[in-house]
């Protein structure tokens, strides 16, 4: 005769089963934080590089201004009047840059705190010319422009040694239009993303 003895549940299977879920609750909230996490850090890194690519983008037009052998006196002095929303690009190539008389090292002043149109920066103040060209392509004919959501903007300087002239040509040389000139261009996206390229031009004289 077989004898069946019964002992009280005492509910330590649920006990271990809801700790289990517990555990897997956890490790599926702290995945979900990582991933809302990377996927964070993936939209303003995207963010980031499209804003590089558009100041970048600016920097071309900036440079591309400086292409060609008309023009020369508005490459080699800054003019105020060049400055200006009405200096489109022309398809022909026939450009003028926008040549801010600042000193390289005054640039960093001027990227963190720009003063108003009529600042030294630009040698005419009554025709009250820009400190940021708006960015419009170096495709005249397409009109190639930035987003609207994007602020791109760029301006040019002439490059030179600690507020010298030793990089570029002498002043003989500039009033004839004659020699090698270095340009310094800066972009910007936004008011967060500035961006600087150099370029050097050799210009034959104005005359020829």
């Amino acid at each position: 005769m077989t004898v069946i003895s019964y002992q009280k549940q005492r509910g330590a299977v649920l006990f271990i089963a809801l700790i289990m879920l517990l555990v897997l609750t956890l490790l599926a909230i702290s995945s979900m934080r990582g991933v809302t996490l990377e996927t964070r850090i993936t939209a303003n890194r995207a963010q980031e590089m499209k804003l590089i690519n558009v100041a970048d983008a600016a920097l071309r037009e900036a440079e591309f201004r400086f292409y060609g052998p008309s023009n020369i006196p508005d490459k080699l002095e800054p003019k105020a009047a060049n400055c200006s929303t009405n200096n489109t690009l022309n398809v022909n190539g026939i450009n003028k840059p926008c040549l801010l008389a600042i000193q390289e090292n005054d640039l960093l002043n001027f990227v963190n705190s720009p003063k108003s149109a009529n600042a030294d920066y630009l040698d005419d103040d009554s025709s009250g010319g820009l400190l940021w060209m708006p960015y419009r392509g170096t495709d005249a004919q397409k009109s190639t422009q930035a987003s609207a959501q994007v602020d791109a903007k760029w301006n040019s300087i002439r490059a030179t040694e600690s507020g010298s002239t030793a990089f570029n040509a002498e002043y003989g040389m500039v009033a004839e239009g004659q020699g090698t000139y270095f340009y310094m261009n800066n972009g910007k996206a936004g008011e967060i993303i500035f961006l600087q390229s150099t370029n050097a031009n050799i210009y034959l004289g104005i005359n020829n």
